[in-house]
């Protein structure tokens, strides 16, 4: 046995629990380094370029600590058609949102009993989700061409279509129900279509996963008690679902709201889908003016804060309630 010289120091024994502590600090230390310069550092840099006077060809020479000041979000505020697109965003995510949780919704019961072929559809719903966007925008942009698209060429042959129809590119179309004229926004209503038919099999995964852990049992006692399908989804099967689909409407809504790539690549923002994550980039790339862009983007994470601060104070509860 060894024995310390004199006057060294003695070492310190630790206990169980501070190793414990040692091992989880050196466990999570990977982590909180990749989200600090991946997450945090970008966040911090946006929030300091969104109070200063921050050209693009003047990022380069830029001090953290320049002259702050507010001109960027009146600059902003003051814009031709900022308002309008946060209202275009709202309706575009709201719609989106809701649409491709129901088609979800839609397509798992009807997938949810065994059958010949299911295996296949299953698969096949997946398609929209895991194929490049690029790629099935552009397919969208052939089918829906005035010019050669094949809905154009159905529509006339088999609906009646006089004219044919710019759906990515018509802001307003008129039509006819009823005797009744109404105005819609064909352009926005278009990509609205897209992004559900896109995201639907996200919630569709979910939504499956959780209809496969309802016990058989419960509906097998409701059918005995005479419900019918109509009662046996509303009692039994909505309530074990709304859980998830409270979660599917956060997740997509924070998804969509700054969703940028598809309605870019449909219609570059035009014909009434100027959505506000478009015009955040058209004030980076068209005016150069990475002050005014950076503020953009935090007027765009604030009002999605206040949007879903709302959610979990009225409605968040509630939902828990009614699944529990």
């Amino acid at each position: 046995m060894t024995t310390a010289p004199p006057g060294a120091p003695k070492r310190r024994h630790l206990t169980s629990g501070q190793r414990q502590n040692r091992a989880g600090l050196a466990f999570v230390t990977p982590t909180f380094l990749v989200v600090l310069v991946v997450v945090i550092i970008p966040i911090l840099w946006t929030v300091l370029l969104a109070f200063q006077n921050a050209r693009l060809v003047d990022i380069q020479g830029m001090s953290l600590f320049g002259n702050w000041s507010l001109d960027n979000f009146s600059k902003v505020f003051g814009s031709a058609g900022f308002w309008s697109s946060l209202s275009t965003t709202l309706i575009y995510t709201v719609g989106a949102t809701a649409g491709s949780v129901l088609l979800g919704l839609i397509a798992a019961l009807a997938l949810r009993k065994p059958f010949r072929g299911r295996g296949v559809l299953r698969g096949s719903m997946l398609l929209p989700y895991v194929a490049p966007v690029v790629a099935v925008a552009f397919a969208w942009e052939v089918a829906l061409s005035p010019q050669y698209g094949i809905v154009n060429e159905w529509g006339s042959k088999l609906l009646g279509w006089d004219d044919p129809i710019a759906f990515l590119s018509t802001r307003s179309y008129e039509v006819n129900v009823l005797g009744a004229h109404f105005d819609i926004p064909l352009a926005l209503l278009t990509v609205i279509v897209f992004e559900i038919w896109r995201y639907f099999p996200f919630a569709f995964l979910f939504l499956l996963a959780r209809l496969q852990a309802v016990p058989e049992s419960l509906e097998e006692a409701a059918r005995v008690d005479g419900a019918t399908p109509t009662q046996r989804f509303r009692h039994i099967l909505l309530p074990q679902l709304m859980p998830v689909m409270a979660l599917l409407c956060v997740l997509r809504f924070i998804m969509t709201f700054n969703k940028f790539d598809d309605v870019y690549l449909l219609t570059g923002g035009g014909s009434g889908t100027d959505v506000v994550a478009v015009r955040v980039y058209d004030f980076l790339t068209a005016r150069y003016d990475v002050g005014a862009a950076a503020a953009q983007a935090l007027i765009l994470a604030g009002v999605l804060v206040v949007l879903l601060g709302i959610y979990f104070m009225f409605f968040a509860k509630r939902v828990q309630e009614e699944g529990s």
